[in-house]
């Protein structure tokens, strides 16, 4: 069986135990995060190649298209691979809800996290310290 992807892009995938990559969904002109989806290079490769979003289903153990139910399609604009390789960002044009539930975006349920803008979360926890690059050890 030939390999759905390059063999410079399946190379540098991350997939889990299950063969699968996260896939986070962003509507291209906004910025808006829409949904958070699963793929694998079979997902991916349909993704690619045909400008409409594929996911992994890991509930139903099979492909499924956005839109192809719901009429909500998702038209690629681009897909980026993160710096681990463990996360895909697809940048869509998105038709209608993203969201299963008629939502825009799935991430609608704010958990109410207080934001003061000038402390930093990991204020108090041991065994941190700020690397010489400015980053977080």
């Amino acid at each position: 069986m030939t390999h759905p992807l390059p063999p410079e892009a399946a190379g540098r995938l991350r997939r889990d135990a299950a063969g699968l990559v996260a896939a986070v969904i962003q509507q291209h002109d906004t910025g808006e995060v829409l949904m958070l989806g699963w793929m694998d290079d079979e997902a991916l490769h349909r993704t690619l190649t045909t400008g409409r979003v594929t996911f992994w289903s890991r509930s139903r153990q099979e492909y499924w298209r956005k839109g192809d139910t719901s009429g909500h399609r998702q038209h690629v604009r681009s897909v980026a691979l993160d710096c681990d390789g463990d996360a895909l960002l697809v940048r869509v044009d998105q038709e209608g809800a993203a969201c299963h539930t008629g939502e825009r975006t799935c991430f609608f349920t704010d958990l109410g996290a207080a934001v003061d803008g000038g402390s930093d979360p990991r204020d108090g926890e041991t065994g941190t310290a700020e690397d010489e690059r400015g980053g977080w050890a």
